[in-house]
């Protein structure tokens, strides 16, 4: 029972809000520019690079962008800084960035790390 016809409405947008279940969003997190490639005979090529925006974390999905066109979307192979592997570097940090399953990254390519958040949805 409602006395208030406001009530009645948001109960209807909660109870509608759960149909519509979630959305999915991508955050970009970091950004990092691709300074030298340097080719390793276990680990194949390897872009040294300076996170020029925000954070780079290990195990987040990332872009390859070449003019400001995504040309592969993949995961973070292996982050180092100098021999040590790490688990994130920050803004203006240079670092060793191994892209699983992909070794054509080329001097001036943008690198992009991004976390997928999901939202639910409402009216």
């Amino acid at each position: 029972y409602f006395s208030i016809i406001y009530d009645v409405i948001d109960q209807v947008k909660q109870i509608a809000s759960g149909v519509l279940g979630k959305e999915v969003r991508e955050e970009i997190i970091g950004t990092a520019e691709v300074q030298q490639v340097f080719r390793h005979s276990k680990f194949g090529s390897i872009a040294g690079s300076v996170v020029v925006e925000g954070v780079i974390r290990k195990g987040k999905p990332i872009r390859v962008l070449r003019d400001d066109t995504v040309i592969f979307s993949g995961e973070l192979d292996s982050l180092r800084r100098f021999q040590d592997n790490v688990d994130e570097v920050k803004h203006g940090t240079e670092c060793g960035i191994g892209v699983k399953g992909y070794d054509q990254v080329k001097p001036g390519d943008k690198i992009e790390c991004f976390e997928r958040i999901e939202v639910q949805r409402t009216l």
